[in-house]
């Protein structure tokens, strides 16, 4: 039996990433969480693999083993819909510190209010709350 997964890979700050997406998002669920052995010279130990459960779609981070020249791209996000505008503002908010935002918040016609935006990890969020 196949099982897909999106694959998240940082450079380092999985576990931040981890912690601000927890905090924000009650549907944000680590599953199973692995460290490499050795620490970093700040004495943190770097995510070998993270499974987690956000509103029932599985995803995997991790800290990349080796550093390398690429990041994330806008091309691939996560889109969420929120409940109301002030969940969103605050979620948008937050994500945005130290981020570029894409598309602010705005009515854009395909729904109630919408932005878009690369946090502060360099991964791309579509945050939503949908017409009614």
């Amino acid at each position: 039996m196949s099982q897909v997964a999106t694959f998240v890979m940082f450079q380092g700050d999985a576990r931040q990433a981890i912690d601000l997406y927890s905090e924000l998002f009650g549907s944000f669920k680590v599953q199973q969480l692995l460290h490499y052995y050795d620490e970093t010279p700040d004495g943190q130990r770097r995510i070998k693999h993270a499974s987690i459960d956000f509103d029932r779609q599985n995803l995997v981070f991790i800290d990349s083993p080796v550093s390398h020249d690429f990041s994330f791209t806008p091309a691939v996000s996560l889109h969420v819909n929120l409940a109301t505008e002030a969940e969103l503002e605050r979620i948008f908010a937050r994500l945005a510190e130290g981020g570029e935002v894409l598309m602010p918040l705005d009515d854009y016609g395909f729904s109630a209010r919408f932005g878009w935006l690369n946090d502060r990890f360099g991964l791309s969020w579509q945050l939503n709350v949908p017409a009614t």
